[in-house]
């Protein structure tokens, strides 16, 4: 059974997060390091270097935070996000949760491209996602490369294309969604 997680630690946790998607925002990427997150969460770098490792670490938590709850409504939830619903349906209605998630945090993607980008695929999320887009562009599309394919589509998640796409006042879910159709409806 996993341990129950302090009072004290939980609220720094909370804290601590919170301060480094602050400072994500105000400051950007390059600018958040263990020593200024600690100092905006009103904790010791001990504290956060103890809970997260690493600047990586804490922005790969950050990042897993954001997208928590769309990893149980596909594993546990209701269609068309869980199990029930057709491949191409499942597949659609996530990317469409996903891209928003990736237009509400581009600074948050933008330093987990730059902390983790050597082991972006080593990532349980990254994993996650890839796998989950590969099972279901397979359930549809047999005839495809889905394991690709989920690496593909994941990599339009990049930070510069998402903040591209939005100054040129377009939609990047509108555009993930196109990708995806084609992909599906191609010969």
């Amino acid at each position: 059974m996993p341990r129950q997680e302090r009072a004290d630690a939980a609220r720094n946790r909370r804290a601590v997060l919170a301060a480094a998607e602050r400072l994500l925002v105000e400051r950007g990427g390059d600018h958040v390091s263990l020593d200024a997150v600690a100092a905006e969460a009103g904790v010791g770098k001990g504290t956060v270097f103890r809970r997260f490792g690493s600047r990586a670490g804490l922005i790969r938590e950050l990042l897993e935070e954001r997208s928590r709850t769309l990893r149980e409504q596909v594993t546990d939830g209701p269609p068309p996000l869980g199990t029930g619903a057709p491949p191409r349906e499942r597949l659609l209605a996530f990317l469409a949760e996903l891209t928003v998630i990736g237009e509400q945090n581009a600074a948050l993607i933008s330093a987990h491209e730059a902390s983790c980008g050597d082991h972006k695929h080593e990532d349980p999320s990254y994993r996650f996602w890839a796998g989950h887009i590969a099972a279901l562009i397979a359930a549809e599309r047999p005839d495809l490369d889905a394991d690709f394919l989920g690496h593909a589509i994941l990599a339009t998640f990049d930070a510069d294309l998402i903040r591209h796409v939005q100054s040129q006042g377009k939609s990047f879910t509108s555009a993930v969604q196109a990708l995806a159709t084609a992909l599906l409806d191609g010969p």
